[in-house]
């Protein structure tokens, strides 16, 4: 085998260069790396909490899967603000076309043999049925928690984001949503001597 023939991880390693809330001042910047693996720990207990309280039967380590790999496109496209990506039918059409392209650029960038384990994780989210909700549920999340560490850090600049996700979130009808919200989210907005 040749030297560098598979670049996947190479470009994979590169998400910790693409920064989200593009639009916004940020107190404390914020990467799609980062980002991916609390939407992964968050989507990871969403599907915990719906087997254990609520009578699911969902592969949590299946959703912590595509949790992490939910936003990887971006390497390519890089992280087009919510307010653009959705601003009307046309261009959210348009991005997800885009979303599609950089995913199988990536994918191609894998030796066949992985290629469709791969594939199964980043082209058939939509397949996933629960466990996707979960993951999109824990993406709005993580950028509530977001909006939360801006606000405390003093920055105004996410109260707008901050009241739009959370309704969002509340909209969802997960009662495992609820419960982490409600049992879990409170934290957030304590010190770091108040957690103790």
């Amino acid at each position: 085998m040749s030297k560098g023939k598979y670049h996947f991880f190479a470009f994979l390693s590169r998400m910790k260069y693409i920064t989200r809330w593009g639009l916004m001042r940020n107190t404390q910047p914020e990467n799609i790396q980062e980002h991916s693996l609390q939407v992964a720990i968050i989507a990871h207990a969403l599907a915990l909490i719906k087997n254990r309280f609520f009578g699911g039967a969902v592969n949590s380590d299946r959703v912590a899967v595509l949790a992490m790999f939910h936003d990887c496109n971006e390497i390519i496209t890089g992280d087009l603000p919510t307010p653009i990506k959705y601003f009307n039918p046309e261009i959210s059409k348009a991005y997800r076309d885009v979303e599609m392209v950089s995913k199988n650029k990536l994918l191609s960038m894998l030796p066949p043999e992985l290629t469709e384990e791969y594939a199964s994780i980043m082209l058939h989210q939509d397949d996933d049925g629960d466990s996707w909700k979960l993951v999109k549920a824990a993406d709005r999340i993580s950028a509530y928690i977001k909006c939360l560490e801006e606000e405390k850090a003093g920055n105004t600049e996410f109260k707008k984001a901050r009241d739009s996700i959370c309704k969002s979130i509340m909209d969802i009808n997960l009662p495992e949503v609820r419960y982490f919200m409600e049992n879990f989210m409170p934290s957030f907005s304590l010190t770091l001597d108040e957690l103790e």
